[in-house]
């Protein structure tokens, strides 16, 4: 068993986000690339944009901290704190609207 406090997680990644250039900063928390199952959580700075992209699965947001838009070409979302968004199977994007920490859940197909 594996035990790990998203709190903590969250603000140390903010932290980096804050002095790195892109204004982001993540690291997977569960599964990776032997995994079907992935969960990453992500720290944005206000404003800062992940760039429209593919969905390679399956996927959730769960907003830990902050508010981010979650978008796709016709329509957008916004999450807060505590939100749960169902990533649309097209492609999407997200924008934090302020300093926000999001856990990622993404299913891989095998």
């Amino acid at each position: 068993m594996r035990k790990l406090s998203l709190d903590a997680e969250a603000r140390t990644q903010l932290q980096r986000a804050k002095e790195a250039s892109t204004g982001r900063s993540a690291t997977t928390v569960y599964g990776g690339h032997e995994h079907m199952l992935r969960q990453t959580l992500m720290a944005l700075t206000a404003g800062t944009v992940l760039a429209e992209h593919q969905n390679p699965g399956e996927a959730t947001v769960q907003v830990l901290g902050g508010r981010v838009r979650l978008t796709t070409d016709e329509t957008s979302w916004d999450g807060r704190t505590g939100d749960f968004l169902v990533v649309p199977p097209t492609r999407h994007g997200l924008e934090a609207l302020e300093d926000s920490t999001v856990l990622l859940t993404v299913v891989v197909g095998a």
